[in-house]
C-alpha cells in the first residue's frame, strides 16, 4: 500500500500474545512463548508482544525466587530463545523478563529483532509487593529503532503515569509495546471494560501513537489477572481486542505506523504536540531526554 505520492508505508501487523505463565515454570513458559510467537508469526505478525514477565511468572514468595528466576540481558537464555526466533522468522519482539544485573533485579522487557539485542526497558513505576524484589528502572523512557519503526516500551502500572507515555511520543515513538499483567482495582465493576484498557485509549489519542498491550490471564497464588490485551489506533479507538478475560488468545492489528507521525493534525488549528502550551510547563517534564521528531 503506497501514499498519494507512491511512497513506501509504515505497515505494520501487530500480535499480542495473552498467555498463562506459570510462576517458577520458566523453561516451560519461554518454551510455551517460543511455540505462541512461532504461531503469530505464522499468522503474518512482523512485531510481537509479550505479556509482562512471561518467562517466569509474577507472584514470587520471597526475593531469593525472584533472583533465582531472573536472568542477564541480553546473555541469559530466555533472551537468547527469543532472538534466535526473532533471528529465524524476522520478527521484532517486546517481552517481559525478570532481569538480574549483578545483584539487583529489574522488571523488564527485552527488545529483540533479526540482528539481535535492539534494548532494554525497565519498569519505573513498580506495584505493591513488586517492591520487595524489584528495584525502579534506570533507564528512563527510551525510543527503539527497530526494523518495524520507532518504538517505545512501558511495563503495566507505568501506564497510570500520563509522563511516560507523552515522553516517548515526544521522543518520536510511532508505537508504544506494553507487557502488562493487570489485575483488578478497588471499586471495578468486572462487566465494564478494564480501567487500563481506557487509560491506554486516552493515552495513544492524546499522544497520537498505537499503543499495544499484551496481558496475561489466570490465577496465581491467589491473584487473579484480567486479561483483555488490546491494540489502540493513534486516534484512541482499538483497532483489535479487548481479548477475553479469562483465555489465551493472540490478537492482530494491521496498522501503518507512519499515521502517527502524518495524522498528529486533528483540524485545521490543532496539532496535539504543538498545541502544548510549554511556556506554563517545562516542554520535556524536566526528563534529561532527546526531543524527537514531529
Amino acid at each position: 500500500m503506497n501514499d498519494r505520492k507512491g511512497r513506501s508505508e509504515a505497515l505494520v501487523r501487530i500480535a499480542c500474545i495473552q498467555m498463562e505463565p506459570k510462576v517458577g515454570e520458566k523453561a516451560a513458559n519461554v518454551a510455551k512463548s517460543l511455540e505462541l510467537i512461532g504461531r503469530a508469526a505464522d499468522g503474518g505478525a512482523h512485531l510481537i508482544v509479550l505479556p509482562e514477565l512471561a518467562n517466569s511468572g509474577y507472584v514470587f514468595e520471597t526475593r531469593e525466587e525472584a533472583f533465582a528466576l531472573a536472568e542477564e540481558i541480553p546473555d541469559g537464555p530466555t533472551t537468547r530463545a527469543w532472538a534466535a526466533i526473532a533471528k529465524e522468522r524476522n520478527l521484532t519482539i517486546v517481552a517481559g523478563i525478570a532481569e538480574r544485573e549483578g545483584a539487583v533485579l529489574f522488571n523488564s522487557a527485552a527488545i529483540v529483532g533479526p540482528e539481535g539485542h535492539i534494548g532494554t526497558f525497565r519498569k519505573v513505576h513498580l506495584w505493591n509487593e513488586e517492591n520487595l524484589f524489584f528495584e525502579p528502572g534506570n533507564l528512563g523512557f527510551p525510543v527503539f529503532a527497530t526494523p518495524v519503526g520507532r518504538i517505545g516500551a512501558m511495563i503495566c502500572y507505568d501506564g497510570w503515569f500520563p509522563e511516560g507515555y507523552r515522553l516517548l511520543a515526544l521522543q518520536g515513538a510511532d508505537l508504544i509495546c506494553i507487557p502488562t499483567n493487570w489485575v483488578p482495582i478497588p471499586g471495578q465493576d468486572p462487566t465494564q471494560r478494564a480501567m487500563a484498557n481506557i487509560l491506554c485509549m486516552a493515552a495513544a489519542h492524546s499522544n497520537s501513537v498505537f499503543v499495544a498491550a499484551a496481558d496475561r490471564v489466570g490465577t496465581e497464588r491467589g491473584q487473579l489477572f484480567l486479561g483483555e490485551s488490546l491494540i489502540v489506533s493513534y486516534t484512541g479507538w482499538p483497532v483489535a481486542g479487548p481479548a477475553s478475560k479469562t483465555d489465551e488468545a493472540i490478537i492482530y492489528a494491521d496498522v501503518n505506523l507512519s499515521d502517527a507521525r502524518r495524522k498528529r493534525n486533528w483540524n485545521e488549528y490543532n496539532q496535539v504536540l504543538r498545541d502544548r502550551r510549554t511556556d506554563v510547563y517545562d516542554e520535556l517534564l524536566g526528563a534529561d531526554v532527546k526531543r524527537g521528531w514531529y
